[in-house]
């Protein structure tokens, strides 16, 4: 039981490792509290997110190419690859979006009540890439 319970600590530590090297930029209305709550989410996985609020967020959404269909509360730019996160998408879901560089963005459309930042992941939150195909369902 030891050594499970020492590779799911070396596992997370590593995982959250590997996340602190990443920076993401979210842009987020000042009056929104779920949108902080999934910026919390981030840091709690070990990202490293800079949060700047602004009553703007529509014509950011429109400068980033955000699909209006896919629309969410907040929108996220990862630094170093340029592939954008919007809405609530959870953190394993933006590690995997990192793996794929093809990818340009996901999304986790709407203000959906079983994401980060939301409520409790269930097992049914789908996001869906940009051209709206599923990408994930946690």
């Amino acid at each position: 039981m030891k050594t499970w319970f020492a590779a799911m600590v070396m596992a997370f530590a590593a995982s959250a490792a590997y996340a602190a090297e990443h920076e993401i930029t979210v842009y987020q209305d000042p009056n929104c509290g779920c949108c902080s709550g999934w910026v919390e989410h981030m840091r709690d996985a070990g990202f490293k997110v800079d949060a700047i609020k602004t009553t703007d967020m529509a014509s950011i959404k429109q400068k980033l190419g955000i699909p209006l269909n896919l629309a969410s509360c907040h929108t996220g730019v990862i630094e170093e690859t340029g592939q954008l996160v919007e809405g609530h998408v959870p953190a394993n879901v933006v590690r995997k979006l990192l793996a794929d560089p093809s990818v340009k963005g996901v999304s986790a459309p709407g203000m959906p009540h079983n994401a980060p930042g939301m409520g409790p992941l269930d097992g049914n939150l789908v996001t869906v890439d940009f051209n709206g195909k599923p990408f994930s369902r946690d």
